[in-house]
């Protein structure tokens, strides 16, 4: 096979609707002829291969017959306008996609592919139905930003929104306001210092007035924001497409990982997307955010794990060419007829295939919450089982928001890769603090995939507060691995609308750990955790009413978790019959 020659445009021209230019990198087989065209817009450079190439070879892309575009959005690096975080990637992306389906060398058939934010632009774009998208590959990306990104059920996050303004985001920003050198190096300077002590910057309160973006005055999106609570429907809608999925008619391959800080949204996605009528199809690996490697956390899910393998059948850009060569070619390979979901299994560490999502064999099944009233740290006397509760006593805690339970793994994002998966429990779980329920050793595995959740009957002597789960593997040595994890403030724990303030009545709490999938081993315990916190992942709750957010005033909070014949609480597992 000839090699292919690769042309490459720089910093071509795309104007939009209002007049704004954006920029774009074009990459195309030195030939001949037409091809389809496969676009990404991202905030993060165009020009830097680790953002605008990252996961994908895009070599291969081009070499497969394809047109790759890069492109900047609107207001970074390269690109005219303002940039206000995911509002404006609507409108841009349509006139993007007829701009890139007009060019003199395409067919005029365009697909979309990104990760993360520029996994967004995707689902922003196609939501206005412009004609000539034909398919797309959203990987590791949201649906709301109150959904995972700024919040999760009601709670800021200021692990991911901190860390991801002022290390993605600000330093473009300051490129862009100082032209003169000496000004542009000082400000660089000054985030750099910011930057090398967000642990300690994560602690500041009120986040309104977030002292590194303060001092160096640019992301004004960030306060914006803030400014809006998250029952400002019309506020937030604008950069939502959780009430716009029957506008979402396009084919699209959904791309997840278990320690994803997107793996809720992305599993929503796929489920709801698959109602157009329109083939979806669904792969989840054992990865952390943009992190694809075989070892995530402490542990090694194995070589045939990582993107760059699957199984030995491929890698992530394989995965790509033969989406793109269906929906943009027309090359029929069978991929309608295949399995449309693909998961890895964690603790067998295997690859499988399965028709839906969630499994239609799935057994939902209740593990309730007992002990005697001393369930505090792993030594305690919490206990997970299948028999509903009867007469126990109550746990309780203490939580005090100026000492917050540390987060350590899970599906996070912020400080670096090495934050997120499976790390070890057995720390954190020496706190009185945290409830600690576990399962008596397995007689025999037991496979959870699916949607976790936590039915949590409390009390609490504040007027607002909040409630963490964690699902844990507990291994016969004691090495606790954190699977999946997820909260929920008292205020919204109902949705978007704030419930009036509490007056210590027992409540019920529906907390939503997402998903997962692994075996839990013969040996091995099912483990529960129960807190209040977990910082810096979540802002925490201050306890008074009011939010860290706009306040710096805190108290501690008597925490009561009830598990009796009235209020029984459990752990809702996904389990699947597991094939002996």
């Amino acid at each position: 096979m000839k090699p292919i020659q690769i042309l490459v445009e720089k910093n071509v021209p795309c104007e939009m609707r209002d007049g704004v230019i954006l920029y774009a990198d074009i990459y195309r087989p030195n030939e001949e002829g037409t091809f389809p065209v496969l676009l990404t817009r991202l905030p993060y450079s165009k020009d830097l291969p680790h953002y605008s190439h990252r996961y994908l070879d895009t070599n291969r892309l081009v070499e497969n017959g394809f047109v790759v575009i890069i492109q900047d959005v609107r207001g970074r690096f390269q690109s005219e306008g303002e940039f206000q975080s995911f509002r404006q990637e609507a409108n841009d992306g349509y006139d993007t996609v007829e701009w890139a389906a007009s060019l003199p060398f395409s067919t005029g058939k365009v697909g979309m592919f990104g990760m993360s934010y520029y996994g967004y632009t995707q689902l922003m774009a196609a939501t206005k139905r412009p004609p000539h998208l034909a398919a797309i590959f959203p990987a590791m990306t949201l649906n709301d930003q109150r959904n995972g990104a700024s919040y999760r059920n009601g709670v800021y996050q200021p692990g991911f929104t901190e860390t991801w303004t002022l290390e993605s985001i600000a330093p473009d920003l300051l490129m862009r306001k100082y032209g003169e050198p000496k000004k542009r190096a000082d400000a660089l300077r000054s985030l750099a210092d910011q930057l090398n002590k967000l642990d300690e910057l994560y602690q500041f309160a009120p986040v309104n007035q977030w002292l590194p973006l303060k001092e160096l005055k640019v992301a004004e999106f960030f306060f914006e924001e803030l400014e809006h609570p998250i029952e400002d429907d019309d506020y937030w809608k604008e950069s939502s497409i959780i009430d716009k999925y029957e506008d979402l008619q396009i084919p699209a391959y959904h791309l997840g990982g278990w320690y994803d800080c997107f793996i809720g949204p992305t599993l929503t996605n796929y489920s709801e997307m698959t109602k157009t009528g329109k083939h979806q199809k669904l792969i989840v690996g054992p990865w952390g955010h943009g992190y694809f490697a075989s070892i995530q956390g402490e542990c090694s899910f194995g070589v045939h794990a990582s993107g760059d393998w699957i199984d030995l059948g491929g890698n992530i850009t394989d995965l790509h060419i033969r989406w793109f060569n269906h929906w943009l070619k027309g090359i029929d390979i069978g991929l309608e007829a295949e399995p449309p979901v693909r998961i890895f299994v964690m603790g067998i560490n295997e690859w499988r295939d399965e028709w839906e999502w969630p499994l239609a064999r799935t057994q939902y099944t209740n593990f309730y919450l007992h002990s005697s009233g001393k369930a505090n740290t792993k030594n305690g006397d919490g206990e997970l089982s299948l028999m509903c509760p009867v007469d126990e006593a109550f746990d309780s805690y203490l939580y005090d928001p100026k000492n917050p339970v540390p987060t350590k793994g899970g599906s996070t994002l912020f400080a670096g890769p090495l934050t997120m998966g499976p790390f070890d429990q057995r720390e954190i779980e020496e706190r009185e603090d945290v409830l600690v329920y576990s399962t008596e050793p397995l007689t025999e595995a037991i496979e959870v995939t699916g949607q976790v959740k936590v039915k949590l009957w409390a009390s609490t002597d504040a007027k607002d507060t909040d409630f963490t789960a964690k699902l844990v593997d507990t291994a016969p040595d004691g090495k606790a691995l954190i699977l999946t994890e997820g909260i929920v403030n008292a205020k919204y724990r109902n949705g978007f609308q704030p419930e009036k303030e509490l007056t210590g009545e027992v409540v019920e709490y529906e907390i939503d750990l997402w998903a997962t999938s692994n075996v839990f081993l013969q040996g091995h315990r099912i483990t529960l955790e129960i807190s209040s916190s977990s910082s810096p992942h979540y802002l925490p709750n201050p306890n008074t009413g009011n939010s860290l957010v706009e306040s710096k005033q805190t108290r501690t909070a008597k925490q009561t978790i009830f598990h009796n014949e009235q209020y029984p609480s459990k752990l809702i597992l996904p389990v699947v019959p597991v094939d002996k």
